[in-house]
């Protein structure tokens, strides 16, 4: 599985759109992730995810020891991105 791109602010007619490879769907998750080896500890990266995907991105992180949380996208902040 490769990793799907980054993509917090992916909007199509105002709506978040899933970060999974091919998929278009509306994301309803944020799953909030961090590779200390990359970023700085206060970083949060985000990959949005339909209901259809929530679970394999999540463990996509989970499993590299990545994943932070995972949101409704309507709890976002600005500090998430």
């Amino acid at each position: 599985m490769s990793a799907p791109p980054s993509a917090a602010s992916s909007r199509v007619d105002g709506e978040h759109v899933c970060s999974a490879k091919g998929c278009r769907a509306t994301a309803r998750h944020a799953v909030i992730w961090n590779n200390p080896k990359l970023h700085t500890a206060d970083r949060r990266k985000v990959w949005l995810a339909c209901d259809e995907h929530e679970k394999s991105l999540a463990d996509f992180v989970a499993l590299r020891g990545f994943l932070i949380e995972v949101v409704p996208v309507a709890q976002l902040t600005d500090a998430d991105g």
